[in-house]
C-alpha cells in the first residue's frame, strides 16, 4: 500500500516530463479477501494529450471496468498505448 500511495504522489512529477503516453496497471489482481494473486482483472489508467475524462474516480477493479476502456485484453493495451501516442497513421492499420 505504501508504494501505491508514493505513486499517488508522483503522477503530477510524471506528467509534467509530457509523456506522449502513460499508463499505471498492475501485473496481476490480489482481492484482500484472498491474501493473494487471483485471475480477476486488473484495473488500467492511461492517459494521454487525446484521451478523454470518463468520471472514474478511483483506481479500483469495479471502476475502471465501468471507465471508458470497460474490461480488455491486456495484449490490446500497446496497440491503444501506440495510437494515443499517435504512432500509427491508421488506428489498426
Amino acid at each position: 500500500m505504501a508504494a501505491l500511495e508514493e505513486l499517488d504522489r508522483r503522477i503530477s512529477a510524471f506528467l509534467e516530463l509530457q509523456p506522449d503516453v502513460l499508463i499505471v496497471t498492475g501485473d496481476h489482481s490480489t482481492p484482500a479477501v484472498l491474501s493473494g494473486h487471483s485471475w480477476h482483472p486488473v484495473p488500467v489508467l492511461l492517459w494521454s494529450r487525446w484521451s478523454h475524462p470518463d468520471g472514474v474516480k478511483r483506481f479500483t477493479e469495479r471502476e475502471c471496468a465501468a471507465g471508458s476502456l470497460g474490461r480488455m485484453k491486456a495484449v490490446d493495451l500497446m496497440g491503444l498505448a501506440m495510437a494515443n501516442a499517435l504512432r500509427f497513421k491508421k488506428f489498426g492499420a
